[in-house]
C-alpha cells in the first residue's frame, strides 16, 4: 500500500482537528480521525483492482543494438470486468538508458493497450530486464498498490544490427548516397555475362559476340556483370591496440559496426564471407561461405567480443588463415596501426599473402586529433596540442607509407565515416574486377 498525496493532504487536516480535540479536552477525537482514515485506507486497498488482472508483454526485435535507439513496446493486457488505471515503471538491463521508462496509463475492461519507449544500450552482451512495477489506482485516491509483475526477460546487446536494416531499406529505394555510399552500376567490367545488347559507338572490339551478330546483321556486343562468388574474409584483432577510445568508445567496438556493414553488402551481392579474430592467439574462425545465414553466424560470433590486454600477434593469426583459405580473396584488417614500428610488424605477417589475396588495413582515426591540429596558438596549452597532434599525424601517415610500400592498401576514417568507407572500397574492387 503506497500513501498518495491525498491521503497526507488527508492527515494534514487531523492538525487542526486535533488542535480543536485538545481544547475541548477531547483528545481522543484525533485518535478516532487517525483510526478512521487508516480504515478507509485499507477498505479502499480491498476494494481496489486485483493485479492479478493485469499481464504486460515486452514487444522487441530479437536482439538490440548496441548505441542505438532500439523501439520496445509495452503491451498492457486487462482479463478483468473493471477497467484499470494506474502508473508503471519498466526496469531495463544496467547501463542502458532510455527516453521514457514511467507511464500512466487506464486499460478497460478485457481490452488492451500499449505503450512504447526506446532503449539505448551502452555496452555489448547478454542481460535481462528486471521487471516493471505497477501502482494501481484505488477507490477515493487515498492509497496505490504497489506491485512488481514478473516480466524479467533475456535480452542480448549486439552490434549496431539496425544500421543493416536501414542500408538495405535505402538500397532498395536508391538512397544509399544518404549512407554516403556511392554505388554506380558499371557494365562491361567484370567476367560474367550479363546480356547482349547493340554496339554503340567507344564499344570495346573485343567484346563483339559474332554468332549474334551475324544471326541479326548487325553488330551485337555482350555485357558483364560483377562476378560472385568471391571471397571476403573480416579479420579483426582484438589485443590492446583496440582498447582505445574514440569518441568515448572502444575502437573495437567501431570497427564491429563498420564489420557488420560489409559483410551485408557482400552477402547480398553473392560472395562468401568469412571471419578471422585474433590477439596473441586465434580466436575465432568462420571459414567463407555465401547466405543470409552466414551474417547470422558471423553477428552471433562478434556481439560479445572484448578487447583484451595483450600484445597481438598477426603474424600467428595469418598463418593461420594461410594454411586454411588458399583461394583469392579480399582480406579487410581492423587493426590499430598508429605508428611505423606496427606497420612494418602487421607487413611481415602480411607479406606472404599480398601476392595471392587483395588487401586493406581499416584503421578508425580520431576527430579529437583534428581539433588539436587547430588549437588556437594564443595560450602555451594550444601550442602543445598541435605540437602533439603533428607528432600523431606523422607516425599515422608514416605507418600508411610502409603499407603502401608493401601493396597492402590502407584505409582510415573517422568513426561515423568507417562503415561507408568500408562499403565504398568493396563496391569498387567489384566495379573494377580487381579481386
Amino acid at each position: 500500500m503506497v500513501p498518495t498525496k491525498r491521503f497526507w493532504g488527508m492527515v494534514a487536516l487531523g492538525i487542526p482537528i486535533g488542535a480543536i480535540a485538545y481544547q475541548a479536552g477531547q483528545p481522543v477525537l484525533l485518535l478516532v480521525y487517525n483510526l478512521a482514515l487508516l480504515a478507509v485506507a485499507w477498505i479502499s486497498l480491498k476494494l481496489g483492482p486485483n493485479p492479478a488482472q493485469l499481464t504486460i508483454r515486452r514487444k522487441f526485435d530479437p536482439v538490440l543494438s548496441v548505441r542505438a535507439a532500439n523501439k520496445i513496446d509495452l503491451i498492457l493486457e486487462n482479463q478483468g470486468l473493471e477497467p484499470i488505471s494506474g502508473r508503471l515503471r519498466d526496469e531495463p538491463p544496467a547501463g542502458c538508458t532510455a527516453t521514457n521508462l514511467e507511464f500512466g496509463f487506464s486499460v478497460p475492461a478485457e481490452r488492451e493497450t500499449e505503450l512504447g519507449y526506446f532503449l539505448t544500450p551502452l555496452e555489448r552482451g547478454s542481460d535481462f530486464f528486471r521487471g516493471t512495477y505497477v501502482r494501481l489506482r484505488c477507490p477515493l485516491g487515498l492509497v496505490e498498490r504497489q506491485v512488481k509483475l514478473p516480466t524479467e526477460q533475456p535480452v542480448r546487446i549486439y552490434p549496431n544490427v539496425l544500421a543493416l536494416k536501414e542500408f538495405e531499406l535505402l538500397k532498395q529505394q536508391g538512397r544509399l548516397r544518404e549512407m554516403g555510399i556511392r554505388r554506380s552500376r558499371q557494365r562491361g567490367l567484370g567476367m560474367e555475362f550479363e546480356s547482349l545488347r547493340d554496339y554503340a559507338e567507344g564499344d570495346d572490339y573485343r567484346k563483339i559476340d559474332w554468332k549474334a551478330t551475324a544471326r541479326r546483321s548487325k553488330l551485337i556486343v555482350r555485357q558483364f556483370e560483377q562476378e560472385r562468388n568471391q571471397a571476403v574474409i573480416i579479420v579483426i584483432d582484438i589485443g590492446r591496440g583496440m582498447l582505445s577510445e574514440v569518441n568515448g568508445v572502444r575502437k573495437l567496438d567501431h570497427a564491429l559496426d563498420s564489420c557488420l556493414m560489409l559483410t551485408h553488402a557482400a552477402a547480398m551481392a553473392g560472395d562468401f564471407v568469412g571471419l578471422l579474430v585474433y590477439s596473441d592467439v586465434v580466436k575465432r574462425y568462420i571459414p567463407p561461405r555465401k547466405g543470409r545465414n552466414q551474417i547470422g553466424i558471423i553477428i552471433e560470433a562478434l556481439h560479445d567480443l572484448v578487447a583484451e590486454p595483450v600484445e597481438s600477434d598477426p603474424r600467428a593469426a595469418f598463418s593461420y588463415l594461410s594454411a586454411r583459405w588458399k583461394r583469392r580473396a579480399l582480406l579487410v584488417t581492423f587493426t590499430d596501426c598508429e605508428h611505423q614500428e606496427k606497420a612494418v610488424e602487421l607487413t611481415t605477417a602480411l607479406g606472404p599473402l599480398v601476392r595471392r589475396h587483395l588487401t586493406l588495413v581499416a584503421r578508425v582515426s580520431d576527430p579529437k586529433i583534428k581539433e588539436a591540429e587547430r588549437a588556437s596558438l594564443e595560450k602555451i596549452e594550444g601550442m602543445y596540442q598541435r605540437a602533439a597532434a603533428a607528432f600523431l599525424v606523422k607516425d599515422r601517415v608514416d605507418a600508411g607509407l610502409v603499407l603502401s610500400v608493401a601493396n597492402i592498401h590502407s584505409l582510415e576514417a573517422e568513426p561515423q565515416d568507417l562503415a561507408s568507407a568500408l562499403v565504398n572500397f568493396y563496391f569498387m574492387v567489384k566495379e573494377k574486377s580487381i579481386l
